[in-house]
């Protein structure tokens, strides 16, 4: 009797994390959401062409420190806490534009990982899904400070997709498609 109900603890433990890890996803993730990470690689190259042809040298130049971090493993990183973030914005009218730093916080809800941008005019808040060692996979949600936040896929026009990279001094999340005014967005967070 009891020799099974470990094994049944087992099977709920492994069900958990499993699907957490990949199943998860394929039953959340919109289409629209889907087909942006699937075009990301010529998405990303568009926007990076666009700011880069068409952008300030200055921001240029930002861009280019911020996409050629080198990129390190999730294993073993610690997300939560409080982080400065910024978000990068790139192909669009105008081609490109970094804005200041604000605040983000990351919290661990015993299902995962969890991102509130907690100050500034434009929002999000969302999860981060395994993907591989080194990119996770970010669902959420863009509102106006002030805004109830909405659930992810109540409304396409706020639900947000992107893939999250792990760097030296923190990570990024890389928004393909976005809803409005760009390409590609970037939110950075740093210590």
């Amino acid at each position: 009797m009891i020799r099974r109900l470990f094994f049944a603890l087992g099977l709920i433990g492994l069900a958990a994390s499993v699907a957490q890890a990949d199943g998860a996803i394929t039953r959340i993730i919109t289409k629209q959401d889907a087909a942006r990470l699937q075009n990301y690689e010529i998405t990303r190259k568009t926007a990076l062409t666009d700011a880069r042809e068409n952008g300030d040298k200055q921001d240029i130049d930002i861009i280019n420190t911020v996409i050629t971090e080198r990129l390190a493993r999730f294993a073993g990183f610690d997300m939560t806490g409080d982080w400065q973030c910024r978000t990068i914005k790139l192909g669009g009218d105008p081609a490109a534009v970094v804005y200041g730093w604000f605040k983000c916080r990351v919290t661990d809800d015993g299902a995962g990982w969890f991102l509130n941008k907690t100050s500034g005019s434009q929002r999000t808040q969302g999860r981060f899904y395994d993907d591989s060692d080194h990119r996770l996979i970010y669902l959420g949600t863009q509102f106006v400070a002030g805004e109830q936040p909405k659930r992810y896929k109540t409304d396409a026009k706020a639900d947000q997709v992107g893939y999250a990279f792990r760097t030296a001094k923190g990570f990024r999340i890389e928004f393909p498609e976005p809803a409005f005014e760009s390409k590609l967005d970037i939110l950075e967070l740093r210590r």
